[in-house]
């Protein structure tokens, strides 16, 4: 392996429609990655001196905001490895008799979604990538929409009317699934998700009944899970709850801890449930 770096981004697809075609056939991934190469050159100065490489598949977010950036590294490896190298490279990486490179294969579960990312690495010199990656987090986000022909080519090529064509950095990623989790009614799960993304190393807590009791500790989540009566015990049931709403109260904080779950999934993050009945401490359950 050499010593270069990257750095990591997407082309964000706001779709109107689910896509009628996740991934695109080898032909169509080098004419994408053109387009991509053409767009960033006009917004990130000396992008030309890096290698480009494009995943031509369209992925949800959650799929690329999973811990070790795993699509992206996988990309990049193909990067790595694809000849030429020593000269600025562009890059499409497309499906050969319907099937991706292993790794870069989108979920079918995950492809509802409206809005859709295409994975992109610069790679290069270290000096070239920090200074590209400098500039990729000062202007994507206000003044990186794509060209009219790189929309309309990704409109035809993934077969689904397009709202918006835009470039985003990793960073940029977070910052807007952390608000959308949060118009969504998730924002309590964000912190934890971060945490695990970011600084896997340390610990995060999300303890704010009436949500669902999470530890993040040693590279897994712990979820707590109470029968009712601990649940009530542990203060976790609503304040001044009658006995006549409690289990419906009960089945809805299950639905929630459902719910975070399916997210942390979504991410692939490594969950455990732990199962505490009464007279146990929940908290100390999910510390041990």
């Amino acid at each position: 392996m050499s010593s270069s770096l990257c750095n990591y981004g997407a082309l964000a697809l706001e779709c109107s429609a689910t896509l009628s075609q996740p991934t695109l056939a080898r032909d169509q991934a080098a004419e994408l990655a053109g387009h991509v190469a053409a767009d960033l050159a006009r917004l990130l100065p000396g992008v030309e001196q890096l290698d480009l490489g494009v995943a031509a598949a369209a992925f949800d977010p959650a799929e690329l905001l999973r811990p070790g950036w795993p699509l992206h590294a996988t990309l990049a490896e193909l990067v790595e490895r694809a000849p030429g190298r020593g000269m600025a490279r562009v890059l499409g990486f497309g499906s050969h008799e319907g099937e991706m490179p292993r790794g870069l294969t989108p979920d079918p579960v995950l492809r509802e979604g409206p809005l859709r990312l295409v994975p992109f690495v610069l790679q290069g010199e270290a000096d070239a990538v920090v200074a590209v990656g400098r500039e990729m987090e000062e202007v994507l986000l206000e003044t990186g929409m794509a060209q009219a022909a790189t929309a309309l080519y990704a409109q035809q090529a993934f077969g689904t009317p397009l709202e918006h064509v835009r470039y985003l950095s990793l960073n940029d990623l977070l910052a807007m699934t952390a608000m959308q989790y949060e118009h969504a009614g998730i924002g309590p799960l964000w912190p934890l998700i971060e945490t695990a993304l970011l600084t896997p190393e340390r610990e995060e807590w999300l303890d704010a009944p009436p949500e669902p009791l999470l530890h993040w500790n040693q590279g897994e989540a712990r979820i707590a899970l109470m029968d009712l009566p601990l649940w009530s015990e542990a203060g976790f049931a609503p304040r001044g709850i009658d006995a006549e709403r409690i289990s419906q109260a009960y089945e809805h904080f299950q639905m929630r801890q459902r719910q975070f779950a399916a997210v942390l999934g979504s991410h692939a993050i490594p969950l455990r449930f732990d199962h505490c009945g009464s007279g146990q401490d929940p908290r100390r359950a999910v510390a041990d």
